[in-house]
């Protein structure tokens, strides 16, 4: 459980430092899934172990000055941009960034979504659900599958939702509803 609060007060730092600065960012990855999950059954809730965020490719500058602040490092390893937690850190004990409207991979199906597909939950900001389902299934790697298994599992996505998503995309869906739980 220690490991699981300190994840939190990561995100709780970086995220109330960029609010204090006024810049636009997006809590994505399992931080997110964790906090739509919850909305539903705070029992459902998985655990992650690492701190993932959107922003703007050109608020980078300014994140780093304001995230210094924060007591994060910014660091760089074969375009993998990130903000360890102390000059020590390892890098899953980072911030892990993200860029809006850009692929992460060359190969992706779709582009990161914007930050206007973003919404004030709690203490921070996430991407919208179905924003979040989408980068998911263009990721669509196993952990990927297992946390849209759990927003299916609470209720928060269904069948309905094949048609909100390109073909591609909706197959994949498609994919995890049909085989529930792996």
């Amino acid at each position: 459980m220690a490991a699981a609060e300190e994840v939190e007060r990561r995100l709780l730092r970086a995220t109330t430092a960029l609010d204090q600065a006024g810049l636009a960012y997006a809590v994505i990855g399992g931080n997110c899934v964790a906090t739509w999950v919850g909305s539903v059954d705070r029992a459902a809730i998985r655990l992650t172990q690492d701190v993932d965020l959107l922003l703007r490719r050109e608020d980078l500058d300014a994140a780093k000055t304001v995230l210094a602040n924060a007591g994060f490092f910014y660091n760089e390893t074969l375009d993998v941009h990130m903000f360890l937690d102390g000059p020590q850190a390892n890098p899953r004990d980072a911030v892990h960034v993200l860029f809006a409207g850009e692929k992460v991979r060359p190969d992706d199906l779709a582009p990161s979504p914007d930050l206007s597909e973003s919404e004030r939950k709690d203490r921070f900001r996430v991407l919208s659900l179905e924003a979040l389902i989408r980068m998911k299934l263009t990721s669509f790697r196993r952990k990927d599958q297992v946390h849209i298994e759990d927003m299916i599992g609470v209720g928060l996505i269904d069948r309905s939702w094949l048609a909100r998503f390109p073909p591609e995309l909706a197959a994949r869906l498609q994919e995890i509803l049909d085989t529930p739980n792996g």
